[in-house]
């Protein structure tokens, strides 16, 4: 991400902040502070990082000193160090106005915010999440192009697992074998891989377990993690040997709900419209009930972020906006089917970032 241009990034959060009626904002480490400056701290302690953004002053990163270092190393930002047995909220407190107001980033300990509340009284905070849920969500052209990395990577690994044996193995070891794929082709790291077979599949964030995939099982594979900083996310459903009638039935309106969903994406229309269109067709095949979570989450530095294609979310999409489309059906005691894929707005529709086949495969 070298070629990133943070000071562009700070100036754009400010400018956010300064039009939802902020001070300015607040970011521990966590997926904002390396969004916004490219620094991770070498280990998540309890003495306080933070990085402070207003209107008021420069851009300053508090920061631990025996970690002085490793920031200069890579911020060229005013650092501002305090040593143990200092206090850090104090430090803080001289940046922020009296009776101001703060988005301050989720990830930041109670602890932490407790101790600016006392160093300066009569502050306010808002959660990042909730000020300003869209910080993240446009993508510039590097941010794309790394996600339609992921992607591509992410369709490999799937088409790879799919010669891999299904069948008498547990679902953990398939698991294993999926995230060993993502690795061999290039993400650093996993975030989950989930491996759902027969009724298993009913639940929509199984953990892969030690239960033995047999033949005729559906086996819902969700899988995704980070390359190059950015993540990707798949799902696809497929079945050991030979499918029942019922599951070739709702394997066809989950992807049938899920095409329509893509085929709306366009600028202009609300999140809520793209799950809408999504529920509606499965809602329309008798199956409204057994979708039972959102059609989509942002993805970014964090596999999960705004904006959420729920229902209520008015929020009108946007080019550069990226996002899953995963409506599913699930059937308790039975099994369960999902379709993914990772979807970004161009100025006229929307592009996939998976693009392998979302027909039920046969496993064996």
């Amino acid at each position: 991400m070298d070629s990133v241009d943070y000071a562009v990034r700070m100036s754009r959060a400010v400018a956010a902040a300064t039009a939802e009626g902020l001070d300015g904002i607040l970011v521990s480490p966590g997926p904002d502070l390396t969004w916004l400056t490219g620094y991770r701290p070498p280990a998540e302690t309890e003495r306080l990082t933070l990085l402070v953004l207003t209107r008021a002053h420069p851009p300053a990163l508090i920061v631990p000193a025996l970690e002085r270092g490793d920031a200069a190393a890579v911020l060229t930002l005013d650092l501002l160090d305090w040593r143990d047995g200092d206090d850090p909220y104090a430090l803080a407190a001289g940046l922020l106005t009296p009776s101001g107001s703060y988005g301050v980033s989720d990830s930041t300990w109670a602890l932490h915010l407790l101790g600016l509340m006392g160093a300066r009284p009569g502050t306010g905070y808002r959660g990042l999440s909730d000020a300003l849920p869209m910080l993240r969500a446009v993508k510039d052209s590097s941010e794309l192009s790394r996600l339609e990395a992921a992607g591509a990577a992410a369709d490999a690994a799937y088409t790879s697992i799919l010669s891999v044996p299904f069948a008498g193995r547990r679902e953990q070891d398939v698991a294993l074998d999926l995230a060993g794929l993502l690795r061999q082709f290039g993400h650093s790291s996993v975030d989950f891989t989930i491996v759902a077979s027969g009724p298993n599949g009913a639940d929509p964030h199984h953990s892969a377990g030690p239960r033995t995939i047999s033949p005729g099982d559906a086996v819902v594979l969700d899988f995704g993690g980070l390359m190059d900083g950015y993540g990707s996310d798949t799902t696809r459903t497929v079945v050991v040997d030979a499918p029942s009638d019922l599951l070739v039935k709702v394997h066809g309106i989950v992807r049938e709900a899920q095409e329509a969903a893509f085929a709306a994406v366009r600028p202009g229309v609300s999140c809520q419209e793209i799950d809408r269109v999504a529920r509606e067709v499965i809602t329309a095949a008798g199956y409204g009930p057994q979708f039972i979570h959102r059609t989509g989450h942002g993805i970014g530095v964090t596999t999960h972020e705004p904006p959420y294609l729920v229902e209520g979310e008015e929020r009108p999409l946007v080019p550069g906006m990226c996002f899953s489309i995963e409506p599913g059906i699930y059937l308790p005691g039975r099994f369960g089917v999902r379709i993914e894929d990772i979807v970004t707005v161009t100025e006229t529709d929307g592009r996939r970032f998976n693009n392998t086949d979302r027909g039920l495969a046969v496993v064996h």
